[in-house]
């Protein structure tokens, strides 16, 4: 069976999530019980950037746990330093430990890594994208604070563009009822655009306002929305085909520089410099065909009655200066935005945007 792996906090269920915070809270109360649940188990940390808490973290809870901890702290003091791609990394990792976390400074490392790993890997940050792990430990800690996640208001202050923490914690918190966020941040340090209008397209907040203030900017925007999921995917798929062909040409170059050293028409040094480059530069492209792999099926748009049963509802109140009541009503049962995943989305509306439609 392969091995489940956590990359953002979405690969857990709501369900799954209130188990594992029931049992986190079990073991906070009686630590006794779980000191020898993972005797005979190692937990290999392989982090690529300095980190202290989120190691240091990992590391406690698995001594805690009774289990044994194996890994290095930077890319530095492992054979990333002499060009192993994390692929290989994982591969090898996978004969000593039962269970990984990466840290990565580049977005999408640690989905290649565990693409070729034979035992489970945790995301424990890759660049500005997700911190899931960070956020299971909000989570409990809103948790044992409320009690509960739905119905509440939450204000996230800061970096809300390069925090991978802020961007794992709203997609978390953006699958329970009635949330709201309250998003404070300078303009240049917003929260990412792909957050803005695909996580919290259910989350009643201040982007509503510009979205749909009238009847037929709501209709354009669903017009829009398809043409330009249309050129982002036509585009995706451009930029694919010509990193796999790179990624072909790379590997074909690498078995030339074996080739050429097998046959001694090569120095030693000049093979394991090329190499070494050969390594970082297949490392690097699998990296970025995982991440715009990622992106083209987020990017697909679903195209069925709905949409178009959207349109019409909008053509038939587009144009009206004044908005009653009703007319509000008909636009939230009708209006249909689709989630990049695939997930049928009705926006929500606050009373004060209510009142603007009227």
């Amino acid at each position: 069976m392969a091995p489940r792996h956590l990359m953002s906090p979405l690969d857990f269920s709501t369900e799954e999530l209130d188990k594992l915070l029931d049992l986190a809270n079990d073991i906070e109360r009686s630590p006794a019980k779980y000191a020898h649940v993972c005797e005979g188990k190692r937990i290999a940390t392989l982090f690529y950037e300095p980190s202290t808490r989120t190691r240091l973290s990992f590391e406690a809870a698995m001594m805690n746990l009774g289990g044994k901890v194996l890994g290095f702290s930077s890319q530095d003091s492992s054979s990333a330093a002499k060009g192993e791609s994390v692929s290989d990394t994982m591969r090898i990792v996978s004969c000593y430990a039962d269970i990984a976390a990466m840290r990565h400074p580049k977005e999408g490392a640690p989905l290649v890594a565990s693409m070729k790993s034979l035992i489970p890997v945790i995301n424990a940050g890759d660049g500005g994208h997700q911190h899931p792990t960070q956020t299971l430990t909000d989570l409990l800690t809103i948790r044992s604070l409320k009690g509960h996640f739905d119905h509440l208001t939450f204000g996230l202050c800061g970096d809300l563009k390069f925090g991978r923490t802020v961007h794992s914690l709203i997609n978390a918190l953006s699958r329970y009822e009635g949330i709201k966020f309250v998003l404070i941040s300078p303009e240049e340090l917003r929260v990412p655009s792909y957050i803005r209008e695909d996580v919290l397209n259910e989350v009643v907040w201040e982007s509503i306002k510009a979205l749909l203030s009238t009847a037929e900017d709501a209709k354009k925007k669903v017009r829009q929305r398809q043409q330009e999921a249309d050129r982002d995917n036509s585009r995706l798929v451009k930029m694919l085909a010509k990193l796999q062909k790179d990624r072909e040409k790379c590997d074909a170059e690498r078995f030339a520089n074996v080739d050429q050293f097998m046959a001694g028409t090569l120095d030693k040094d000049v093979y394991q410099s090329r190499r070494a480059d050969l390594t970082r530069k297949a490392d690097r492209l699998d990296a970025e065909i995982a991440e715009l792999e990622a992106k083209y099926h987020e990017a697909e748009v679903i195209q069925d009655d709905g949409t178009q049963d959207a349109l019409e509802t909008l053509d038939k109140f587009s144009g009206a200066t004044e908005l009653d009541q009703k007319i509000v009503q008909a636009l939230v049962d009708k209006v249909v935005v689709y989630d990049p995943r695939h997930v049928e989305i009705r926006w929500k509306f606050s009373d004060e945007v209510l009142k603007l439609l009227q």
